[in-house]
């Protein structure tokens, strides 16, 4: 019998190794596996490269972990914002690194490492700094960036309901990277609010099958998580 439902956070991100490769979901505030992160903190494991659409809001989620020292790169498209202070201050102390990918380029990359694409051409970055060190070709007159999947070891995103197989639904924005981000990890890791019975799901809005999770874990929604999602 399949059943993916672990008893808790600690018991899913209990192999994460040290300099993992980690796709963690959410734009913002909007998606955050808040639990897992927190639950990541606790772990232990150091020397991390976190891909997100960005490097962390105030102190608490992504912030909390780059505070906590145990990222040793950051792959994202929006490192600053007016409340990005920890990521500033580290990555200007030359305590992190930083690599930054356009917004689309940064998901096609993911999409591209579920795919089992093995590279791909876009003219976004073009002739920028972006570029540089990259192949380039010229194609149809138009210049274009050779750009390379991104694959996780982990995937840690947040669903709204999944079942034992691992199939899930989001809710709203709160979906953002998550589907994309399972299918190009080796081990995808899901927080949810609900489990449901299998086959209570309705198949026409199942947006990630369950062939790309490894791991679900139910979460309370309570606190500053209902508080969170309402925001999403």
């Amino acid at each position: 019998m399949i059943d993916k439902i672990v008893p808790s956070v600690e018991a899913a991100l209990a192999d994460v190794r040290e300099g993992a490769t980690i796709l963690i979901g959410g734009f913002g505030g909007s998606g955050i596996p808040h639990e897992l992160v927190d639950a990541l903190i606790v772990q232990g494991a150091r020397d991390l490269v976190i891909v997100n659409n960005n490097a962390g809001n105030g102190e608490t989620g992504l912030a909390a972990l780059l505070k906590a020292g145990r990222v040793r790169k950051v792959v994202c498209s929006f490192p600053r914002q007016a409340d990005s202070q920890v990521f500033d201050a580290l990555y200007r102390a030359g305590k992190v690194e930083l690599e930054l990918v356009p917004q689309g380029t940064l998901s096609e990359r993911m999409r591209a490492a579920g795919a089992g694409i093995g590279a791909f051409y876009t003219p976004t970055g073009y002739g920028t700094d972006l570029a540089k060190g990259k192949e380039t070709r010229v194609i149809g007159g138009r210049g274009y960036v050779l750009e390379y999947p991104i694959h996780g070891d982990f995937a840690l995103i947040k669903a709204e309901r999944g079942d034992r197989w691992g199939n899930l639904v989001y809710r709203k924005s709160a979906r953002n990277f998550a589907p994309t981000m399972a299918s190009a990890a080796k081990c995808t890791i899901v927080q949810v609010y609900e489990v449901a019975e299998l086959g209570a799901l309705d198949p026409e809005c199942i947006v990630t099958p369950g062939i790309f999770v490894t791991r679900v874990v139910k979460v309370p929604r309570k606190g500053t998580s209902a508080a969170r999602e309402a925001a999403a």
